[in-house]
Protein backbone atom coordinates (compact mmCIF):
# COMPACT_ATOMS: atom_id res chain seq x y z
CA UNK A 1 0.00 0.00 0.00
CA UNK A 2 1.63 3.29 -1.39
CA UNK A 3 1.14 6.81 -0.28
CA UNK A 4 -2.42 8.18 -0.94
CA UNK A 5 -2.53 9.54 -4.51
CA UNK A 6 -3.93 12.69 -3.51
CA UNK A 7 -0.60 13.85 -1.96
CA UNK A 8 1.10 16.30 -4.04
CA UNK A 9 3.98 14.72 -6.04
CA UNK A 10 6.56 16.58 -4.22
CA UNK A 11 4.99 15.10 -0.67
CA UNK A 12 5.53 11.83 -2.37
CA UNK A 13 9.18 12.33 -3.18
CA UNK A 14 9.76 13.78 0.28
CA UNK A 15 8.69 10.50 1.70
CA UNK A 16 10.80 8.31 -0.91
CA UNK A 17 13.83 10.37 0.15
CA UNK A 18 13.56 10.42 4.05
CA UNK A 19 13.01 6.48 3.97
CA UNK A 20 15.77 6.00 2.03
CA UNK A 21 18.44 7.98 4.08
CA UNK A 22 17.25 7.27 7.48
CA UNK A 23 19.29 8.32 10.28
CA UNK A 24 21.15 5.79 13.02
CA UNK A 25 18.72 5.45 15.21
CA UNK A 26 15.84 5.77 12.64
CA UNK A 27 17.57 2.38 11.63
CA UNK A 28 18.17 0.94 14.45
CA UNK A 29 14.15 1.46 15.41
CA UNK A 30 12.89 0.31 12.06
CA UNK A 31 14.88 -2.82 12.40
CA UNK A 32 12.64 -3.04 15.59
CA UNK A 33 9.37 -2.27 14.24
CA UNK A 34 9.11 -3.96 10.85
CA UNK A 35 7.79 -6.99 9.67
CA UNK A 36 5.04 -7.21 12.75
CA UNK A 37 8.38 -7.51 14.97
CA UNK A 38 6.44 -5.72 17.58
CA UNK A 39 3.83 -8.20 19.44
CA UNK A 40 2.51 -8.61 15.75
CA UNK A 41 1.40 -4.61 15.06
CA UNK A 42 2.32 -3.54 11.60
CA UNK A 43 4.47 -0.27 11.67
CA UNK A 44 4.81 1.92 8.95
CA UNK A 45 7.72 4.69 8.41
CA UNK A 46 7.18 8.18 6.60
CA UNK A 47 4.02 7.78 6.55
CA UNK A 48 1.46 11.06 5.56
CA UNK A 49 -1.08 11.46 8.66
CA UNK A 50 -2.87 14.88 7.53
CA UNK A 51 -0.16 18.06 6.80
CA UNK A 52 2.67 15.79 8.39
CA UNK A 53 4.73 13.22 8.17
CA UNK A 54 4.92 10.67 10.94
CA UNK A 55 8.33 8.68 10.99
CA UNK A 56 6.93 5.54 12.43
CA UNK A 57 3.09 4.85 12.84
CA UNK A 58 0.90 2.07 13.69
CA UNK A 59 -2.40 2.92 11.99
CA UNK A 60 -4.31 -0.03 13.55
CA UNK A 61 -3.43 1.47 17.40
CA UNK A 62 -2.97 5.16 16.28
CA UNK A 63 0.38 4.91 17.52
CA UNK A 64 3.14 7.36 16.21
CA UNK A 65 6.69 6.72 16.99
CA UNK A 66 9.05 10.09 16.52
CA UNK A 67 12.98 9.44 16.12
CA UNK A 68 14.17 13.26 17.86
CA UNK A 69 17.78 14.13 17.12
CA UNK A 70 19.16 17.59 18.23
CA UNK A 71 17.84 19.73 15.94
CA UNK A 72 14.44 18.82 17.77
CA UNK A 73 15.62 20.44 20.51
CA UNK A 74 15.65 24.38 19.44
CA UNK A 75 12.99 26.59 20.95
CA UNK A 76 10.88 27.24 17.65
CA UNK A 77 11.25 22.99 17.09
CA UNK A 78 9.88 22.50 20.28
CA UNK A 79 7.21 24.78 19.68
CA UNK A 80 6.21 23.28 16.16
CA UNK A 81 6.29 19.94 17.38
CA UNK A 82 4.20 20.90 20.33
CA UNK A 83 1.65 22.46 17.60
CA UNK A 84 1.77 19.08 15.58
CA UNK A 85 1.92 17.10 18.51
CA UNK A 86 -1.96 18.38 19.35
CA UNK A 87 -3.09 18.02 16.40
CA UNK A 88 -2.37 14.13 15.75
CA UNK A 89 -3.72 13.71 19.23
CA UNK A 90 -7.12 15.37 17.74
CA UNK A 91 -7.09 13.14 15.07
CA UNK A 92 -6.92 10.00 18.01
CA UNK A 93 -3.28 9.22 17.94
CA UNK A 94 -1.03 9.11 20.58
CA UNK A 95 2.33 10.50 19.58
CA UNK A 96 5.61 8.89 22.03
CA UNK A 97 8.89 10.92 21.27
CA UNK A 98 12.30 9.20 21.55
CA UNK A 99 16.04 10.96 21.56
CA UNK A 100 18.18 9.49 19.15
CA UNK A 101 20.75 9.08 21.58
CA UNK A 102 18.17 6.93 23.77
CA UNK A 103 16.99 4.95 20.54
CA UNK A 104 20.37 4.00 20.23
CA UNK A 105 21.39 3.58 23.68
CA UNK A 106 18.64 2.11 25.14
CA UNK A 107 16.28 0.40 22.71
CA UNK A 108 14.72 -1.83 25.30
CA UNK A 109 13.64 1.11 27.15
CA UNK A 110 12.25 2.66 24.05
CA UNK A 111 10.59 -0.98 22.55
CA UNK A 112 8.79 -1.37 26.51
CA UNK A 113 7.22 2.41 25.86
CA UNK A 114 5.77 1.43 22.39
CA UNK A 115 4.44 -1.57 23.95
CA UNK A 116 2.96 0.17 26.82
CA UNK A 117 1.46 2.32 23.86
CA UNK A 118 0.16 -0.42 21.80
CA UNK A 119 -1.70 -1.94 24.66
CA UNK A 120 -3.14 1.11 25.91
Amino acid sequence: MGEPRSLPQSSRKFARGQRRQMTRAEATLWRALRGHRLEGHKFRRQTPIGPYFADFVCLERKVIVEADGRTRESEDAILRDAERDAWLRRQGYRVLRFADDLIIGGLPIVIERIRAALAA
